[in-house]
């Protein structure tokens, strides 16, 4: 009979905390993100740590390994907001004297300006949403920043914090295997211990999903894709940061211990709207507010921009004559199913 587990044997514990407030909602999002013209931070604040509290309670004993600040923006959280959940956390679980602290930030130069302070606060970590070096691309994705602005913002957070990620959305409508080589060549020249690189996916109940179901963006198929991804393998494991997962990429060492508690099938606490956790290999999630969706995965309530104007056809309405080119769609998602966690997840493995 095997003895039961002591605190001391027990895999440390991982925290992940949602913060889902946006400057803007990208077009290929589909994580419980909301735009607000203000926030009531005292009023978030004592939610997350009664939140917390109740965690706590519900997984005594524990020790803390990682904590990871996702959202939404969590870049935009207060830095005492940020310093008070740590304190909080670490006062319920004792922490590992190496415990790993990462914060997803926006690669602005608001956002970099605040990079010190949320490293005092104790984020010794951060992923940024840098998703690409080229301005078209990052225009068509939404983001409100350029290249120029986000490698001044990566350059201040390698001054803030001990360790830094980038994320990269590549196999965008259009983009040839010679173009990702270059721009993959480019980040790898950075020097950064580890990389999120995600196949852009089109998720349900995005505008890129009513694009898509429009003919407006198609994305690469499953043969090009399988190229590039292939191409990204070989490319990072040459430059000394193999993939440890389908989508993140590391030095020897410099794997995201949080994202690989994900991956281990391990306790993760999740706080905040939406978050989800795992206790006991028995899967929580904290309630967000509900979307719904059409049949082809759309708002069913159009967007403001988009009232008064014709739905584009939904694809499973169409007729016989759009059959081919439906059927490629089909094939191509389902040849991408086997890699379904290589979307655009920045070191989200299971969390949302």
């Amino acid at each position: 009979m095997n003895a039961p587990e002591t605190p001391l044997l027990t895999p440390p514990l991982a925290l992940y905390v949602h913060w889902p407030f946006c400057v803007s909602k990208c077009p290929y999002c589909d994580f419980n993100s909301h735009v607000r013209d203000s926030v009531d931070q005292a009023a978030w604040r004592d939610a997350l740590l009664a939140d917390l509290a109740y965690e706590a309670q519900a997984l005594p004993e524990r020790r803390l390994g990682s904590i990871f600040f996702g959202g939404g923006t969590p870049s935009l959280m207060p830095p005492e907001t940020v310093a008070a959940v740590i304190d909080a956390a670490t006062a319920h679980w004792p922490a590992e004297p190496d415990i790993e602290i990462t914060l997803e930030a926006n690669p602005s130069s608001v956002e970099a300006a605040r990079f010190a302070d949320i490293a005092r606060a104790g984020v010794n970590r951060v992923s940024l949403g840098l998703q690409a070096l080229d301005d078209a691309a990052l225009a068509f994705l939404g983001r409100a920043h350029d290249v120029t602005e986000g490698l001044a913002a990566l350059d201040t957070a390698q001054a803030a914090f001990a360790r830094v990620s980038f994320d990269l959305i590549y196999a965008r409508p259009g983009q040839t295997l010679a173009a990702w080589e270059a721009e993959l060549a480019r980040a790898l020249a950075f020097g950064t211990e580890h990389l999120s690189l995600y196949q852009l996916t089109i998720e349900p109940g995005t505008r890129f999903a009513t694009e898509a179901a429009a003919g407006r963006i198609v994305i690469p198929d499953g043969d090009s894709a399988a190229d590039l991804f292939e191409t990204t393998r070989a490319m990072t494991a040459a430059a000394g940061l193999p993939a440890y997962e389908i989508s993140n990429h590391a030095r020897l060492g410099a794997e995201s211990r949080h994202n690989l508690v994900y991956w281990r099938y391990r306790d993760y606490a999740g706080v905040g709207p939406g978050a989800h956790g795992r206790r006991g290999g028995l899967a929580t999630a904290r309630h967000k507010k509900a979307r719904k969706l059409d049949r082809c995965g759309r708002p069913q309530r159009p967007r403001r921009a988009d009232r008064g104007a014709p739905r584009p056809k939904c694809p499973r309405d169409r007729g016989p004559a759009d059959g081919p080119a439906l059927a490629r769609r089909r094939r191509s998602r389902a040849d991408r199913a086997v890699g379904r966690d290589n979307t655009y997840r920045a070191d989200r493995s299971d969390r949302r």
